[in-house]
């Protein structure tokens, strides 16, 4: 066993770096305090719904958080709900998710293991699944477990309340979703529980139903979701917005090279796994100007693509990347065109090529000086093209194309 060598207060203060909040942070330091008297671990939960194999930099927002746990020398228990998940909770959504088989399930948690293990040390994980003791669960015992929470509490739950006051439907099986997944905690004895701030009120249930079994409750750490490469939107993949564990080491780079750089902040503050003290001095930088974004970009690029393909790969893609844009060399693989001359509509170009996936994305990037004729700003949808001339257009942080002109 690990000792516990960290303070309870060094521990509490890299844990509560970007973190959106802990419930309630008082007790968390009591418990950090008496782990580190006795040397006697924490339990530290998180509970993976195998529904949604492919982890993207949003999950491992939580998943980094976990192994910070793990580094100080708590007991790390990943969860992963093959049991619940054949129920189908809503998190958040307004319609109820489809109901998986057991074959999904199986074959999805299989997957996540082996993405999880780039983040955690898989060496000191105890991996569990809720099968193994929910799925021993009798119809009474299912009853004597529900009859601990009530209706109104249960509609307490953002999603649900609006469901009801909207009269669309809600189903049984949706209610007893959040009450499994406290009984998790019951059953681990867990004294952490990690989740994104969206699933506040199912982890509160965990602590309610250990106050129901006699049990000293666990606290809640939740983090804040993150946005992806579009600045707008939580990261998701039916979005296309998204950083992939598995995406190529070329396209984790120039993904994370093109968000901006107030963005940029936020990726450090959550993804970042250097200590609290040296991020805050990076984004102080940033925001004084003793550190200028781009450079803070490239770091933090390298910094994160190395995580999951290495320090040599993402030295290399960083040096690509200044090779071909921060340069202004053109690559030997760009897209060229033949055009006519006169005039050009950049609009119908982009989305013909499918450089865009639509008009108004094309007219946004325009507007933010993100489309560079020749490398300077280009701020109007038309281009006037000479005859005999070549120009190299670039779109955003990583497409560029080449038209001919005829």
């Amino acid at each position: 066993m690990s000792r516990i060598t960290v303070t309870p207060e060094e521990q509490l203060a890299e844990l509560k770096r970007g973190a959106f909040e802990i419930i309630p942070e008082e007790e968390f330091l009591k418990k950090l305090k008496k782990s580190y008297e006795t040397q006697k671990p924490l339990v530290v939960k998180l509970g993976a719904d195998p529904s949604r194999p492919d982890i993207h930099l949003g999950h491992t927002v939580v998943l980094q958080k976990m192994r910070l746990l793990q580094d100080f020398g708590h007991e790390v228990c990943f969860l992963i709900g093959d049991y619940t998940a054949q129920i189908g909770d809503p998190s958040g959504k307004n319609k109820t998710r489809p109901i998986l088989t057991e074959e999904d399930v199986r074959e999805n948690a299989k997957t996540y293991q082996e993405q999880i293990g780039k983040i955690l040390d898989m060496d000191k994980t105890r991996v569990v699944y809720n099968r193994d003791w929910l799925g021993k669960f009798s119809g009474l015992d299912l009853i004597q477990l529900i009859s601990k929470a009530t209706v109104g509490a249960i509609l307490q739950r953002d999603d649900f309340s609006k469901r009801f006051n909207n009269a669309e439907a809600i189903y049984l099986h949706e209610f007893i979703y959040p009450i499994l997944q406290g009984y998790d905690s019951v059953h681990l004895k867990a004294d952490i529980e990690l989740g994104g701030s969206d699933q506040t009120f199912n982890l509160m249930m965990g602590r309610q139903l250990q106050h129901s079994y006699n049990q000293e409750a666990q606290v809640v750490l939740t983090m804040p979701l993150l946005e992806g490469t579009d600045g707008v939107n939580k990261m998701s993949k039916s979005l296309d917005n998204y950083i992939g564990l598995t995406d190529t080491a070329t396209n984790m780079f120039g993904k994370l090279m093109s968000i901006s750089d107030e963005l940029m902040k936020k990726y450090y503050l959550l993804l970042c796994r250097r200590q609290a003290s040296e991020v805050d001095a990076i984004i102080k930088g940033i925001e004084d100007g003793t550190l200028h974004p781009m450079t803070a970009k490239k770091d933090l690029a390298q910094e994160i693509t190395s995580y999951y393909h290495g320090l040599d790969t993402a030295r290399e893609e960083r040096e690509k990347f200044e090779s071909r844009f921060s340069k202004k060399q053109i690559p030997d693989d760009i897209m060229t065109i033949e055009k006519g001359a006169g005039a050009l509509n950049l609009l119908d170009l982009f989305v013909e090529l499918n450089l865009v996936k639509s008009k108004s994305e094309g007219r946004r990037l325009i507007q933010q000086n993100a489309v560079k004729v020749n490398f300077e700003n280009h701020s109007t949808e038309v281009l006037d093209l000479n005859s005999g001339s070549e120009v190299i257009l670039k779109i955003g942080k990583l497409r560029m194309l080449k038209i001919i002109v005829a």
